[in-house]
């Protein structure tokens, strides 16, 4: 099989979507070598590193027509790779052609508070808006992936779509992530909270529940992730730490020597961090999200409020056999998830696709 992946995430810095193209792209490439797998962009993009030989980078455009690249360039690349199928990877797949295509939508964020996204047109969650609902509409994608079962059901319900064109096949977290040995000596106490700095993350509930409880827990807050540029800051000092971006491999000694992530955001189509945190035995407070809650799976503690934030932070912080127990549930919870699974299920729906294509 030859297929080809939208890689423009991967133009990304950090974040959820170019670790699912990373990770997806490469367990792809290892549990089927006999496939070829094309990353295809409009844009430069770092390939992903320990990439297989059988996963290559595409061309990108060459004259002015391809850079129309929805409409006529991606076209091209896909016909020099010899595709028989698209993996549209973030909301967008060609908008002509006979091509079978795939198409990822992560969650529903674009369509959801108009507060969670930037107030200026043109932006990527704009053209999302725009361009995805009429892609569905008109069936360029001949089966959609979500990332969990919670926005599959809003999957079906918004884009009324029937339940047989929607599959849930859930994430995983990178092998980069497992326990690390304690710090010596110890730092002191912190809780960390690991993502984009946005509004939809709720950060600032998380500061609110973090200040309410610092006088019994004596910590520290942590945040490790880029700002988004129409948030607005969060002051450093006074024992908040802005870490900024920080690379993949310095994550799992952040998750291993926190009190617990903190992760209280208000919508998720996953929630990756969360999952990464359990697989590195640290424990987790997050919302009641239900894609969250889908993913934690009785493994974290869920608040919905500030205050719910600070008890929860009070009881870890006070709590070591507490800490244990959420420690342990989430390993245990975490071990359920793979990017080897992930990339057999997306494979399946590859074969289905194409099988269906040959029939028509």
């Amino acid at each position: 099989m030859r297929v080809a992946l939208d890689a423009t995430p991967l133009t990304l810095s950090s974040g959820g979507l170019p670790r699912y193209v990373t990770e997806l792209s490469i367990a792809l490439a290892r549990e089927f070598p006999e496939d070829i797998y094309s990353l295809l962009s409009d844009q430069p993009f770092p390939m992903p590193e320990r990439a297989p030989v059988n996963l290559v980078r595409g061309r990108q455009p060459h004259s002015a027509a391809e850079r129309r690249w929805w409409l006529w360039g991606v076209r091209q690349a896909i016909r020099q790779t010899g595709a028989q199928i698209f993996h549209g990877t973030n909301f967008e797949v060609p908008y002509l052609g006979s091509m079978p295509a795939i198409l990822t939508i992560h969650d529903l964020s674009p369509w959801r508070e108009k507060a969670w996204q930037p107030d200026t047109p043109n932006t990527e969650a704009d053209r999302v808006r725009r361009r995805t609902p009429w892609l569905v509409r008109l069936k360029r994608a001949r089966m959609i992936l979500t990332v969990s079962e919670a926005v599959r059901a809003e999957v079906i319900e918004h884009f009324r779509v029937p339940p047989e064109r929607v599959r849930a096949v859930p994430l995983a977290a990178s092998n980069l992530f497992r326990p690390v040995a304690p710090t010596s000596p110890a730092p002191k106490p912190f809780f960390l909270f690991v993502a984009t700095i946005e509004p939809r993350k709720n950060v600032g509930a998380l500061v609110e529940g973090w200040r309410e409880s610092r006088a019994e827990t004596n910590a520290d807050l942590v945040l490790a992730g880029r700002n988004r540029a129409d948030f607005t800051g969060i002051p450093a000092g006074d024992g908040v730490h802005l870490l900024g971006e920080v690379p993949d491999r310095q994550l799992p000694r952040l998750y291993s020597d926190a009190l617990a992530l903190v992760y209280p955001t208000h919508y998720e189509g996953f929630g990756l961090p969360v999952l990464e945190a359990m697989k590195c035995g640290c424990p987790v407070i997050t919302s009641c999200d239900p894609a969250v809650r889908e993913v934690a799976g009785g493994a974290a503690i869920h608040t919905s409020s500030p205050r719910e934030i600070a008890d929860a932070m009070r009881a870890i912080a006070t709590n070591p056999r507490l800490r244990n127990v959420l420690r342990g549930c989430g390993l245990e919870r975490a071990a359920d998830f793979s990017w080897s699974r992930t990339a057999r299920e997306t494979h399946t729906v590859y074969e289905e696709v194409l099988e269906a294509h040959s029939g028509v």
